[in-house]
């Protein structure tokens, strides 16, 4: 969808953040009434904080937003494949819809290492994988690429 595009284009503006700090660069945000109300790029190194990914910062800006730990008529829009934590957030605040960009083949969880269950569990959001996913690789591996000629 054209509005898929659009927002994740806001999540790699938000993935270029992270790259600039030195941060794995992952951007999310979250939609709702196809308006952004909260974004967040990866802060693990930043904040010591194992959990500081986009995802996370993006949902808990959006549930202090609406004064509610639901979110259950937003999209969350993720530059890479959400690990199983991210995953497991998405099922707690009931997500709607969940649109990510690059596949991880190391620690994806809806497609790669392993397929979420969301079958199994009381909230299925829709997911969506795929957009813009060269784009999204590319910020991915323009990073690692940087970081490697460093050392």
């Amino acid at each position: 969808m054209k509005e898929d595009k659009y927002f994740m284009r806001k999540a790699l503006a938000e993935a270029q953040k992270a790259f600039e700090k030195g941060e794995v660069p992952v951007g999310a945000v979250v939609v709702s009434e196809e308006k952004v109300i909260a974004c967040g790029h990866n802060q693990s190194l930043k904040k010591n904080d194992p959990t500081a990914h986009a995802e996370i910062i993006a949902i808990r800006k959006a549930c202090r937003k609406r004064k509610n730990y639901r979110l259950t008529t937003c999209d969350l829009y993720v530059t890479l494949e959400l690990c199983a934590m991210c995953a497991g957030v998405v099922v707690q605040t009931r997500i709607r819809r969940l649109i990510y960009g690059a596949a991880d083949p190391k620690a994806g969880a809806i497609e790669s290492t392993m397929k979420f269950p969301f079958e199994r569990t009381n909230h299925r959001p829709e997911v969506l994988g795929g957009v813009l996913a060269d784009e999204c690789s590319k910020i991915l591996k323009d990073f690692f690429r940087k970081r490697r000629s460093k050392k």
